[in-house]
C-alpha cells in the first residue's frame, strides 16, 4: 500500500480514501443485506442489479485510491477532479437506489428513497472526515438525486405538496451539512488538542533529558575536586599520628557530605527519568548506623545537642540491602533533625522484628526535640525544592531535595518513609524496611603489593594526583598522561600492566581511545583498561564495555573499589596471544 504524509496530504484526500477501505468491507455487507430485503419482503429482484453495481464501483475506488494519490494533488482543482472521479461514482450508484425506490414501489418508495439518501449522507460524516472536497464530491449526487426525487412526480401531486416536499428536502441537506461541519469542527478540535498535548510531552522529555546531560557534566567537573578531597583525607589518615588523624577523618566525612549534595541532584534526575536503580549487597547494618552517628557527632555537640542511639544492639549485625542507600537516608534525616533543633537532643530509635522469611522488618527512626510541623506544612514535606518557609534555605541551606529522594529510594528497596510532628512537639521520621538476613562475607583486602606497571590517563592534574594516593599503599607509582592522545603513544612504546582511562576528556574521549588501543596492533592491544567515569549508570558502562573496557571504577574513587578492580585486571588470566605479545615486548 503507497503512503501519504501529512505534509503532502494537503486537501485530506488520502485519509478519507484511507478511512472508506477500513469500512469497505462493512459497505459491501450493507448493500448485499439490503438487495436480500427488498427482493424477500418486496419482491423487488432489480436490487440484486443495483447491489453488483454498487459492488463493483467499491471494489473499483478501493483499487483505483492508492495508485491515483501515489502523486497528492498540489491545487485545488487537481484535488476537486480527483474527489469527483474517486468518490462520485460510489455515491452516483448508491444514490440511484432511493430513485428506483421513489419511482417502483407502491405507497412506501418516496419514503424509502428519503431514508436511503439520509443513512447514506449520514455515513458520509465519519468516511468523510479532515477533506471538504472528499465530503462535498460524495455528497453532491445525493443533494442532486433530493432535488429530482420530488419532480418525478410533478403533475401528479398537488403544488403545495410539491413545495412542502422540496423545503423538506432542503431541511434535510442542511442539517445533513451541519451535522458534517459540527462534527469536523469538534475532530479538528481535538487533533490539534492531541497534538499540542504530543508537542508538550515531547518538549517535557527534551528538557528532562537536557537537564540530565547537564547535571551529568556539571557532575564530572565537580566529582574531581571531591576525589581529591577524599583521597588526600584518605592519605592522612593512613600517615598521620594523632591529632592529625582526627582531622583527616574530619576532612574526609566533609568532603562526603559535599559528594551527598551532587548525588541528591544526580539522583532527582534519574528519578524523574525512571532510572534510579538499588543495589543488593551484605554489609553490617550495626556498624553502619553507628558510624553514622560517629560522623554527624562534632555537628551535633558544636550546637549543644545530644545525639543518642537505642537500640543498636537489638539490630541484626549482616543483612542485605544497598547500604549506600540506607546511609543516605539516615544521613538525610540526621542532617535535617540537627539543623532545625536549637535545643535537646536528636535519638536514632532502632528496632528489629524477625519476619516469617527469615529475615528482619526494621525500623529506623529519627526523633527531634525541634518545633515541629503544622498540618499544612506536613502536606509540603515530600516535594521537590520546596522548603517549609521562605527563610529556610537562607538560615539553613539546602535543595529541599533529601526528603523528597529519601522516600523514592526507600519505596525503591521494598520499604517507606513516614513522618509524624506536631507544631512544638518535634518530629519523628521513620524508615522501615524489611531486608534478608546473611552471613558475614570473607574480609575484603587489597591485593596484595606487586610489581605492576600502571599508566593513568587522565586530563585533570588533581584526578591523576588523587589516583596515586589511593595506589600509594599498594606500593605503586603509576605513570601517567595528560589526555587520550599522549596516553595511546605511550600505549603503542611502552609495556603496561593495566591502564586506568577517564572515560570524559576533551578531543578524545576515554571509550574511543580504547577502541584505537584495541583495534591497533602493538604490546598494549589486550592489556586491560579500567574506566574511571564520573557517571555511574549501567548505560554508561554498557557503553565502556561495547569500547573494550574491561572494567569501570565510579569518581569520587573508593579505594576498595579501585583494588577490587586492580586485584581483577592482574590475576585474571589472559590470552595467549596477549601473553607472547608481552613478553616478546618486554624481551625486546
Amino acid at each position: 500500500m503507497i503512503q501519504i504524509s501529512e505534509q503532502t496530504d494537503r486537501f485530506g484526500l488520502a485519509e478519507s480514501a484511507a478511512a472508506r477501505r477500513r469500512h469497505l468491507t462493512v459497505r459491501l455487507g450493507t448493500a448485499l443485506l439490503v438487495a436480500a430485503v427488498l427482493n424477500f419482503a418486496l419482491g423487488w429482484w432489480m436490487a440484486w442489479i443495483w447491489s453488483a453495481a454498487y459492488v463493483g464501483s467499491q471494489l473499483l475506488e478501493a483499487w483505483a485510491s492508492p495508485r491515483l494519490l501515489s502523486k497528492p494533488p498540489q491545487t485545488p482543482g487537481e484535488a476537486a477532479n480527483l474527489a469527483v472521479a474517486l468518490f462520485f461514482p460510489g455515491s452516483l450508484v448508491f444514490g440511484g437506489l432511493a430513485v428506483a425506490l421513489w419511482i417502483g414501489v407502491p405507497d412506501y418508495g418516496p419514503a424509502l428513497g428519503v431514508a436511503v439518501i439520509a443513512s447514506a449522507m449520514i455515513n458520509l460524516i465519519a468516511l468523510s472526515r479532515g477533506s471538504r472536497i472528499a465530503f462535498a464530491a460524495s455528497a453532491t449526487p445525493y443533494g442532486l438525486y433530493l432535488l429530482v426525487m420530488p419532480m418525478l412526480d410533478y403533475g401528479r401531486i398537488a403544488g403545495p405538496v410539491l413545495t412542502a416536499m422540496m423545503m423538506a428536502v432542503g431541511v434535510i441537506m442542511l442539517n445533513i451539512i451541519g451535522a458534517w461541519i459540527s462534527t469536523e469542527e469538534a475532530r479538528r478540535g481535538h487533533q490539534a488538542a492531541a497534538e499540542e498535548a504530543e508537542r508538550r510531552r515531547t518538549e517535557a522529555e527534551a528538557a528532562v533529558e537536557a537537564k540530565s546531560a547537564y547535571l551529568a557534566a556539571i557532575s564530572h567537573e565537580l566529582r574531581t575536586p571531591i576525589s581529591a578531597i577524599l583521597a588526600g583525607a584518605a592519605e592522612l589518615e593512613r600517615t598521620s599520628p594523632g591529632a592529625g588523624r582526627a582531622q583527616a577523618r574530619l576532612i574526609g566525612g566533609a568532603g562526603k557530605m559535599m559528594q551527598t549534595l551532587l548525588d541528591d541532584l544526580l539522583d532527582l534526575s534519574k528519578i524523574e527519568v525512571g532510572r534510579m536503580e538499588v543495589e543488593s549487597l551484605p554489609f553490617d547494618l550495626r556498624a553502619m548506623v553507628c558510624e553514622v552517628v560517629r560522623m554527624w557527632r562534632p555537628q551535633a555537640r558544636g550546637k549543644g545537642l545530644r545525639l543518642r542511639i537505642e537500640g543498636a544492639r537489638r539490630l541484626p549485625a549482616w543483612v542485605q540491602s544497598d547500604p549506600t542507600r540506607i546511609r543516605q537516608v539516615l544521613n538525610n534525616l540526621i542532617s535535617n533533625a540537627i539543623k532545625f533543633t536549637a535545643t535537646g537532643a536528636v535519638t536514632l530509635r532502632l528496632s528489629a522484628t524477625p519476619s516469617a522469611d527469615g529475615g528482619y522488618v526494621l525500623c529506623l527512626a529519627v526523633a527531634d526535640t525541634g518545633p515541629g510541623m503544622t498540618a499544612e506544612q506536613m502536606t509540603r514535606l515530600f516535594t521537590p525544592f520546596d522548603q517549609l518557609e521562605a527563610g529556610t534555605a537562607r538560615k539553613h541551606g539546602g535543595s529541599g531535595l533529601g526528603l523528597a529522594i529519601s522516600r523514592e529510594l526507600a519505596r525503591l528497596m521494598g520499604g517507606d518513609l513516614t513522618a509524624a510532628s506536631e507544631s512544638g512537639e518535634g518530629a519523628v521520621f521513620a524508615l522501615n524496611l524489611t531486608l534478608p538476613a546473611t552471613e558475614a562475607p570473607a574480609a575484603a583486602q587489597a591485593p596484595e603489593a606487586v610489581e605492576a606497571r600502571v599508566l593513568v590517563v587522565d586530563d585533570h592534574a588533581v584526578n591523576r594526583q588523587a589516583i596515586s594516593l589511593v595506589l600509594a599503599p599498594l606500593g605503586i607509582v603509576p605513570e601517567t598522561a595528560a589526555s587520550a592522545e599522549e596516553g595511546l603513544a605511550r600505549l603503542a612504546d611502552e609495556v603496561f600492566d593495566v591502564v586506568l582511562m577517564d572515560v570524559y576528556m576533551p578531543d578524545m574521549d576515554g571509550r574511543e581511545a580504547t577502541r584505537q588501543l584495541r583495534s591497533r596492533p602493538g604490546p598494549n592491544q589486550t592489556t586491560p583498561v579500567i574506566a574511571i567515569t564520573a557517571s555511574a549508570t549501567p548505560r554508561d558502562w554498557d557503553a565502556c564495555r561495547a569500547a573494550g573496557m574491561d572494567g569501570h571504577v565510579a569518581k569520587p574513587i573508593e579505594p576498595a573499589q579501585l583494588y577490587a578492580a586492580l586485584e581483577k585486571a592482574l590475576t585474571e588470566p589472559r590470552p595467549l596471544e596477549a601473553v607472547v605479545s608481552l613478553v616478546v615486548a618486554k624481551a625486546g
